[in-house]
């Protein structure tokens, strides 16, 4: 049993982890400063006597004692990330600066969640960690973009030069129970419009491209990741390699759903990538790891979550 520290534990991924980790045996303390996450995602944890729930900011310094750290408190859907853009760009650099001096004072291993976004709107298809990107950095998504990359090198020079144990894991879209109704998100947007039988927002022409991952393999992911060996830092990518055009699952999820909706189209967003799809052979390389759920089941699952709340 180790004594695990995971921030932004009250949100979509982490509430998933903090699971996770608690099946496997581990003592969680779940930190969360409720911006976007919720206790109700760790309700069935609460009285689980290896689990404990805190309150905090991650921008301002935490004193713990703990054995390893996974580092996911930040918002990650636009909706949310750009309510508040100095926030978010804050979050991810000085809780980088926070959550590695932590690491660092207690020579312990620490996982950051980075994202797929820091490849932008990539000219290089499928995406491969050695990609340095192509990302605008003054634009409405660069509080995300700019800070999750500014985390990455963080994390890097704390390795250098302190001999921190890193690992960074560049996440692509990942779906599941527990994505907020209201969190702007394609997959969950998509099923929310459908269930309501209302008309399905699509943006652009629908021919961009995305892959999607279910939470449950992420989760899979992110563990096998920490376990790898201390040498291993990544980054790595971790997604679902199965490509789908925007359009093509609007009409899984109508299907899926039973929805009469009828799909409408709007204006493309500033700065939203093209293509997006990951290469994942060194996550199967140096991690066995490779999902394992089709979409169409991981969509079920998740309907069948929206089902019942909505």
């Amino acid at each position: 049993m180790e004594r695990i520290l995971v921030t932004g534990g009250a949100g979509f991924l982490g509430s998933h982890l903090c699971e996770r980790l608690i099946d496997a045996g581990h003592e969680v303390l779940c930190l969360d400063n409720f911006f976007t996450g919720n206790k109700r995602n760790v309700l069935s944890l609460l009285d689980n006597p290896r689990f404990e729930l805190i309150r905090h900011d991650i921008t301002n310094p935490v004193y713990l004692e703990v054995d390893q750290i996974y580092n996911l408190a930040c918002p990650a859907s636009p909706v949310h990330y750009q309510y508040n853009p100095i926030k978010t760009i804050k979050t991810n650099i000085l809780g980088a600066i926070n959550t590695l001096g932590l690491a660092k004072r207690l020579q312990i291993k620490i996982l950051q969640a980075s994202t797929s976004e820091v490849y932008g709107d990539p000219e290089i298809h499928p995406q491969k960690e050695d990609y340095w990107g192509k990302v605008n950095p003054i634009g409405i998504r660069s509080c995300y973009d700019e800070g999750k990359r500014a985390a990455e090198c963080l994390m890097m020079d704390y390795h250098r030069k302190n001999h921190v144990k890193v690992k960074i894991a560049r996440i692509f879209n990942t779906y599941g129970a527990r994505m907020a109704v209201n969190d702007g998100r394609v997959v969950s947007n998509l099923i929310v419009q459908a269930l309501k039988s209302e008309d399905i927002t699509i943006y652009g022409e629908g021919s961009q491209t995305r892959s999607f991952c279910y939470v449950d393999d992420l989760i899979t992911g992110l563990t096998s990741l920490m376990e790898s060996h201390d040498s291993f830092t990544g980054p790595v990518n971790l997604g679902n390699p199965k490509e789908f055009s925007i359009l093509a699952l609007a009409e899984i999820i109508i299907r899926l759903t039973g929805s009469r909706s009828k799909i409408v189209f709007r204006a493309l967003p500033p700065d939203d990538p093209t293509q997006r799809k990951p290469d994942i052979s060194l996550a199967r390389r140096a991690l066995g790891w490779e999902p394992q759920i089709s979409l169409e089941e991981g969509l079920q699952k998740t309907i069948d979550y929206f089902r019942n709340i909505i």
